[in-house]
């Protein structure tokens, strides 16, 4: 049973304007004093007006969904105390004229000294899935077949079209602010796990980076715990989605793990075509087409189905086949968080983009 845990990113908005408000110090504090968080759970970001989430490690898909109803429960009740709201979106709607305040950290402060203008546009918030590996060889080797799939994820996971007040086109604007940092993107294909080292050793020593932290790759090896950390997917507006996407992340960890085992050939993947492949996914959503893991350009639906059969074994085996999915459909039929956004724009305004993801907190 490989084991999984999910790390989420909220913003805090002013509950009436939507406008980020640097108060983490104050809703960390709150949120510190409830009986249903734990210090360790409740983390800083970037920005003063982010925040951060992480569940313990998880055997099963009902312990994932119990840790996030009950972290994001108590986060938004801290920030209601706190005086704002939290705002589960991969992207801030609208912005403050004057840049949000960056956490008083030394890292932070070198990262704002470095990069001004890309620190003060980081109002944007992910969902990262770390999945238990053995060694860190086998966890290598899950990135260079996992890899092709993450154009997929990023599609089922968008959250995040509107930006400065209005839509960007984009399904995910995230992706692409994230994606001018000097590392980031899909990962390259290593040779093994020397080779890992090796380039981001090469990365860090000279210091085109400062550490390995700005390994901003859609995957990569965990500094901190023995696993893959899934990074590509923006932040999911309600609880179950995010449980949807550990459970495919979870099936897709363990489907490679037993390709690896077998022996199964790894086909090559251009780096261009999966480039390209992300930014179709980040452009599109599920809305339109997908870029397969063969290279060819497929009706998102037949993509999903593709993905589907491909794990289904995996699922079958670690318990996940029916929630995941059910929660596939669910999404097939009413669409990404980024279309739930959008709709709610164009029917009502910003009002019904505030009561949308806002009530995506406590919402299951």
């Amino acid at each position: 049973m490989i084991t999984v845990g999910v790390e989420e990113e909220y913003l805090l908005v002013d509950p009436e304007t939507l406008l980020p408000t640097p108060l983490v110090q104050q809703v960390r504090a709150a949120a510190r004093l409830a009986p249903i968080a734990d210090e360790r759970e409740v983390q800083d970001e970037l920005l003063q007006a982010q925040i951060e989430v992480a569940t313990p490690v998880c055997t099963d898909l009902v312990e994932v969904g119990g840790h996030l109803l009950r972290l994001r429960q108590a986060v938004a009740a801290a920030a209601q105390v706190s005086g704002c709201r939290i705002a589960v979106s991969a992207t801030a709607p609208v912005r403050t004229a004057s840049p949000v305040p960056i956490t008083n950290t030394a890292r932070y402060v070198k990262m704002q000294q470095e990069a001004r203008l890309l620190v003060d546009e980081q109002l944007i918030c992910g969902m990262h899935v770390h999945v238990g590996m053995p060694d860190r060889e086998t966890g290598v080797a899950v990135l260079n077949r996992l890899r092709v799939w993450l154009p997929t994820l990023l599609a089922m996971s968008a959250n995040g079209p509107l930006w400065d007040g209005r839509d960007t086109g984009f399904a995910s604007w995230r992706t692409i602010v994230f994606g001018r940092w000097p590392v980031s993107g899909p990962p390259p294909r290593f040779a093994g796990l020397a080779d890992y080292e090796a380039r981001a050793d090469a990365l860090v020593e000279p210091g085109v980076i400062p550490d390995r932290g700005q390994l901003y790759w859609h995957a990569r090896l965990s500094e901190r715990y023995p696993t893959v950390e899934v990074r590509c997917c923006d932040v999911q507006l309600e609880a179950d989605d995010a449980v949807m996407l550990a459970g495919v992340v979870r099936g897709l960890a363990a489907t490679v793990v037993a390709e690896e085992k077998a022996g199964v050939t790894l086909a090559p993947c251009r780096p261009e075509l999966l480039q390209a492949a992300t930014w179709h996914a980040a452009r599109h959503g599920l809305g339109s087409t997908l870029v397969d893991p063969t290279g060819r350009l497929r009706s998102s639906e037949d993509v999903l189905s593709t993905l589907l059969r491909y794990i289904g074994p995996a699922l079958e085996e670690n318990g996940d086949h029916r929630e995941v999915t059910s929660l596939v459909h669910r999404l097939r039929r009413r669409g990404t968080a980024a279309d739930r956004q959008r709709r709610a724009l164009a029917e009502a305004g910003l009002p019904a983009v505030r009561a949308l993801i806002t009530a995506g907190a406590t919402t299951a």
